[in-house]
């Protein structure tokens, strides 16, 4: 009796053992993949964009917000409120290039339109506007659109893109301690059940 009374015991030791690494285990892995479910919420198609064309001869000349020239080979220059889609975006227009959001324009502020860059005027105006299916294939940083604009919040377009940006941030972070309160809640609710 005494034999069994141990194994018993042992059981139920290594039962609860179990189960306590298993919550363990859980909770830190949740935190990682919260992170990564987080930075793929933008992916996937994004239906009926407003698009327009720009080209190197309007006022912004040959180079994008970076300095650097615009792309017109294999990944597209494109065009767009940062707060809106951040620099860096990697998108492609649904049986098309793909394009990558490496410029801002004064007229995009405020709006969800991409302006796509175009080699030459005719293929710009043969663009004109058009509502398409976008597939965003990497979400740009918020963070790097802040670092690029910073310097540049003297002017208007670019304030304006960092005061959505900040907001959007602030949300964010409220949202997410918000989350992480109701987690730690509902973790201590079930150890007070077990």
């Amino acid at each position: 009796m005494l034999q069994v009374s141990k194994s018993l015991n042992l059981t139920i030791v290594l039962a609860v053992s179990c189960i306590l690494v298993g919550c363990a285990a859980q909770s830190v892995a949740q935190k990682p993949l919260a992170a990564v479910e987080a930075a793929n919420s933008h992916l996937g198609r994004v239906s009926n964009v407003r698009t327009t064309a720009y080209t190197r001869i309007e006022k912004g000349g040959r180079r994008n917000a970076l300095g650097k020239y615009l792309s017109g080979h294999h990944v597209m220059s494109a065009a767009s409120n940062w707060s809106r889609f951040p620099l860096g975006t990697r998108f492609r227009i649904v049986d098309m290039k793909e394009f990558i959001i490496d410029d801002y324009g004064t007229a995009l502020i405020g709006t969800s339109t991409i302006d796509l860059y175009k080699p030459t005027k005719l293929e710009m105006k043969r663009w004109g506007v058009r509502n398409v299916d976008i597939d965003i294939l990497q979400w740009g940083s918020e963070k790097r659109s802040l670092k690029v604009l910073g310097p540049r919040a003297k002017h208007q377009t670019p304030r304006r893109m960092i005061a959505a940006l900040q907001k959007r941030n602030v949300v964010r972070a409220s949202k997410v301690a918000s989350s992480s309160k109701q987690a730690a809640a509902r973790t201590s609710s079930s150890r007070t059940l077990d």
